[in-house]
């Protein structure tokens, strides 16, 4: 049986469950460039093209969650060119200036980071090429180094995408999927032995016992899972945020021994004949799908 996820697994949208669907539509919508892709009932789908990003379930009978329990760390959104970054940092620049909570140089990417109006972490990021990704035995070389978002935009608003953003059309403004997700978790003992020894994923960095990423198919990574705000959280009660991850595998025969792995392993899960959906320790809930 493979023990390892297929190398062309990649994630799929986030849903998060919504106190006020309007003013977080509003934002993901507005400020961070993604379209409306449908609404119906307390459901809005928002992405680009015809990928789902972010998913909003309209809860409002449910609470806040404590910033110390498990749950979303960010959802990371990934752009194809650093002009269309600087298009959507410039967009939540101007229409939602609060939110920006930090950037930084991570040798693999550049990221900047905000907090949607439920908490919820948002990070915007544009990848460099793997060829100047650097390696050292199997772990993935990355840092937190000084990123300057005025000098950034300086360098990379061009005219055409300013003039984008401010006719809102965000047509012109590239693609965008999730790229990898950032969970806040109890322990990562415990991460590492469900994403990487059951699920599949690979480990490509560990901060000393603080923080676990990992990828398929030599990504820098496609999860993450840290202790920084939530060390010894147990799981999760029903809250607003996070509601399901989701992961893209390629084929039918992927997502087989993805659920034969699973089982195998007495991890319980719920299968459709379209997906697979299992949870985490935490109760963070992870849907498989082709």
């Amino acid at each position: 049986m493979p023990d390892l996820l297929a190398p062309d697994t990649s994630m799929g949208a986030v849903t998060l469950r919504v106190a006020d669907l309007d003013a977080m539509t509003a934002y993901y919508r507005d400020a961070v460039t993604l379209s409306v892709l449908a609404a119906e009932g307390g459901r809005v789908i928002l992405g680009r093209g015809a990928t789902p990003i972010v998913i909003l379930e309209h809860a409002p009978e449910l609470r806040h969650a404590s910033p110390h329990e498990a749950g979303l760390f960010h959802t990371a959104i990934l752009f194809d060119t650093e002009e269309t970054l600087a298009a959507a940092v410039y967009s939540v620049a101007t229409k939602s200036p609060g939110t920006f909570t930090g950037s930084a140089d991570h040798l693999v990417s550049k990221a900047f980071y905000f907090t949607d109006p439920e908490g919820n972490g948002v990070e915007l990021y544009w990848d460099r090429d793997r060829s100047q990704w650097s390696w050292t035995h199997g772990q993935i070389e990355m840092a937190t180094l000084y990123l300057d978002p005025n000098g950034f935009l300086a360098e990379n608003l061009t005219e055409r995408a300013t003039a984008s953003v401010e006719a809102g059309d965000d047509s012109r403004l590239g693609t965008a999927v999730v790229g990898h997700v950032h969970l806040s978790v109890g322990d990562v003992a415990s991460a590492r032995a469900f994403y990487v020894d059951r699920l599949g994923f690979e480990s490509t960095a560990e901060l000393g016992g603080q923080a676990l990423f990992v990828s398929a198919g030599g990504y820098h990574h496609h999860m993450a899972m840290n202790t920084w705000n939530s060390k010894g959280a147990g799981r999760r009660q029903p809250a607003l945020g996070l509601g399901l991850v989701e992961l893209k595998v390629p084929t039918v025969d992927d997502l087989g021994e993805l659920s034969e792995r699973m089982r195998h392993y007495g991890v319980p899960s719920r299968d459709d004949g379209q997906s697979v959906t299992f949870d985490d320790p935490w109760l963070n809930s992870v849907r498989a799908s082709v």
